[in-house]
């Protein structure tokens, strides 16, 4: 009986059936495609970071034999364990590590080292990779909260698209009230209108969810496409490939269903516990209760206001989804706007304003030493450039005594305070960063600083972090030695037993002109190539790449930075494994990643927003049979149609502004917060806000909000309502 009813009625309401149908399939579409463009950056992220650093989770360093090599790959939890040739030297091996159960990797790494008989100092963790797979440092006390912010808003837009579903369901059944009413008079028992109603809405979705499904996974892959063609030229980046899971299908599916099932079932049940009198007797007309007052609004409007407010508060629930989505939307659109300015904000002041002046052309020549690379002459010669360094980075360490701090640094507290080093019987262990520049430019560099040109040493960058008194934003220095020593020594960084000691050439605080960060509390040491080649065997620590910093001699404008890195790249790409980068075009890659980041989740917040709107639309469309009855009853008390028009339009100033205002407050406190957090003036990120944007997406929901009123007012009002009265009155 219930299945031949279902389908009568389904056929039979052609307009509400189409109505869920549409929810289900638009609200399965796009959580298919969020699930999809979350998976696929997620797996872009982890390719990106195993192309550039290796797919190695752990590393041990130092001098491992073919027994401990053994042992570590006879350890529980790894899954391999092999030697990396590349970074090995002589006495000195690297193993890479990967395990079977990632998150034990910071339980098991101590052991392997405890086994082995080495200090905790020789491990090395991936991090970055480890952190995409949510695997963090437990000793971390502030662990990347990035992608965890990305995360919780792919699953709030992922909650509000599916919520859309329930309302739906909800306007459909309640139309059919004065119907399951009867039915109940006639024996019909809760639990078969329940199940009914839920066979009809699965029946009415399983079809819309499986196209909708297959429909987001072809959207997305047409997005992946468009990123990959806007994103050409983008300097370091692969080409994405789409990538899609079965799982990943399973869980659209079986959430899509369960949503369904749950939006469908919360009316049902509500519509099943009504009385059979209850049912019959109901006109369908808004319950509005005479206890309900609006006050604010009745002191801003008058009895317009509170007529308006008891409206408002009759339809809560059916506008609930509204209210939700127009917040969501406007609170998100704004955040992510917020963000997305203090971040572009922060990688300028960070990186292109700071280094704007320290580089044309960087070129990152592969897996090879500065004493190998043979060919800066010819870089030299190509026309158009100015200056050009060639230089390697090595890490080594240094042991200092606690009398040869300098007195500003003593004043602060000590490398105990400023830095937290352990103090070790009066010393404190170091890093003692190497810059290797080529002979020429080392030279070049002595003169800079006002000493005489010599090979026969090192000049040492002397200052350090004041970290009490400033912050990473503004950092201040102080000088890291007294300057009356006339050698340093310096020990191998894996061994700490291996140590040369080197003549100091002269102490600075001014470093040469290269596009590099050089660490808060190390003592960077500036060695020419030529000392460098004599101290290799002991020090160690090379990285495995050169740079090449190159400056231009024109304008430095896009065209003549791109022909001078073309004609640069053919000379040396030949001989050499090389990366090249210009700083214009990495200005604009950046620029476009960063609009690019914007354009995907201001679509998003567009699209909550339209929902929102759309649930609007509905409710304002759908109650017409119901605002018909309220208002003819307002009109025999004298109500004129003008006054009704007040009263739409204050509706829609509540449904409209109560998520800007809510938001405003919000917005502020997370910008107050972020900006604090990042120690900029807060002057600084106001005066670049993107305040005209976020008013125009409020101006957007004020507007289609008050479209909607105006469409179902004026149809409402075009009604013969002293009709409806009679018919009132004849019930």
């Amino acid at each position: 009986m219930w299945k031949d009813y279902s389908k009568s009625y389904i056929k039979n309401n052609r307009a509400s059936s189409i109505s869920v149908m549409t929810a289900a399939f638009v609200a399965a579409m796009f959580l298919s495609l969020l699930c999809c463009i979350a998976y696929n950056f997620w797996t872009y992220e982890i390719e990106s970071i195993v192309l550039n650093e290796g797919d190695w989770q752990g590393r041990i360093v130092g001098r491992i034999d073919e027994a401990d090599l053994s042992i570590i790959q006879n350890f529980a939890n790894v899954r391999e364990a092999v030697i990396n040739t590349e970074l090995s030297e002589e006495g000195n091996t690297v193993i890479d590590i990967s395990f079977q159960n990632a998150r034990r990797i910071y339980q098991d790494m101590p052991l392997i080292t405890e086994q082995l008989g080495l200090n905790t100092d020789t491990v090395e963790y991936h991090s970055l990779l480890l952190s995409r797979y949510f695997i963090h440092d437990p000793q971390d006390a502030d662990p990347p909260l990035l992608l965890a912010l990305y995360l919780g808003i792919l699953i709030i837009v992922a909650v509000s698209l599916i919520l859309i579903i329930r309302n739906s369901f909800e306007l459909s059944m309640n139309a059919r009230i004065h119907q399951f009413g009867i039915f109940s008079s006639i024996g019909a028992t809760p639990k078969q209108i329940k199940i009914c109603l839920l066979q009809e809405a699965l029946a009415l979705s399983i079809l819309p969810i499986m196209l909708g499904s297959l429909i987001g996974i072809a959207v997305s892959y047409g997005l992946i496409e468009l990123v990959n063609i806007f994103a050409e030229d983008v300097s370091g980046r692969h080409a994405a490939v789409f990538q899609y899971h079965p799982f990943l299908f399973a869980v659209t599916i079986f959430s899509s269903v369960l949503t369904v099932f749950f939006s469908a079932w919360i009316p049902a049940r509500k519509l099943s516990m009504i009385t059979p009198l209850e049912a019959i007797r109901s006109t369908g007309g808004l319950q509005l209760k005479k206890r309900n007052h609006s006050r604010i609004l009745t002191l801003m409007f008058g009895i317009k206001g509170e007529l308006a407010g008891n409206a408002l508060k009759a339809q809560k629930k059916s506008l609930r989804i509204s209210t939700i989505s127009l917040l969501l939307s406007f609170l998100g659109f704004s955040i992510m706007l917020m963000f997305t300015t203090l971040s572009g904000i922060s990688t300028r002041y960070t990186y292109f304003e700071k280094y704007q002046n320290a580089w044309d052309i960087m070129i990152t020549v592969k897996d090879t030493a500065i004493s190998d690379f043979d060919l800066t002459d010819e870089v030299k010669d190509v026309s158009g450039t100015e200056d050009v360094t060639v230089y390697q980075k090595a890490n080594a360490v240094g042991i200092l005594s606690e009398d040869w701090q300098s007195d500003e640094l003593t004043m602060l507290g000590g490398l105990d305070s400023v830095a937290g080093k352990q103090n070790e019987g009066g010393q404190f262990h170091v890093e003692i960063p190497i810059v290797v520049l080529d002979d020429t430019s080392f030279l070049e560099y002595c003169s800079h600083i006002g000493i005489t040109p010599s090979l026969d040493g090192a000049v040492v960058f002397n200052r350090i972090w004041d970290s009490v008194n400033s912050n990473f934003r503004y950092k201040q220095y102080v000088p890291f030695l007294k300057e009356d020593r006339t050698t340093s020594t310096i020990y191998n960084a894996s061994t700490n037993n291996q140590f040369v000691e080197i003549p100091i050439l002269s102490y600075t605080q001014t470093a040469p002109i290269l596009r590099e960060e050089y660490k808060n509390y190390g003592l960077v040491h500036f060695i020419p190539m030529a000392m460098w080649k004599e101290i290799l065997g002991v020090i160690g620590g090379s990285e495995s790449d050169s740079y090449i910093r190159i400056f231009s001699d024109g304008s430095a404008d896009l065209a003549d930075l791109s022909n001078l890195e073309k004609e640069i790249v053919q000379r040396i790409g030949k001989n050499y494994e090389i990366e090249s980068e210009n700083r214009v075009q990495e200005k604009i890659s950046n620029d476009s990643m960063m609009n690019g980041m914007m354009m995907i989740f201001g679509a998003f917040c567009v699209l909550l927003a339209m929902i929102g709107l759309a649930n609007v639309f509905s409710n304002t469309l759908g109650f017409l049979r119901q605002r018909k009855r309220e208002f003819a009853q307002y009109m025999s008390i004298g109500l004129i149609p003008q006054e009704m028009w007040k009263m739409f339009f204050i509706e829609a100033f509540v449904i409209a502004g109560k998520p800007l205002l809510i938001t405003m407050p919000l917005t502020v406190l997370f910008v107050q917060s972020a900006v604090t957090a990042s120690y900029l003036e807060p002057v600084v990120f106001w005066s670049e806000a993107p305040v005209l944007p976020i008013l125009v997406f409020a101006a957007g929901i004020i507007f289609f909000t008050a479209l909607a009123y105006y469409i179902g007012g004026k149809r409402l009002l075009q009604c013969d309502l002293n009709e409806t009265l009679r018919d009132d009155a004849s019930v």
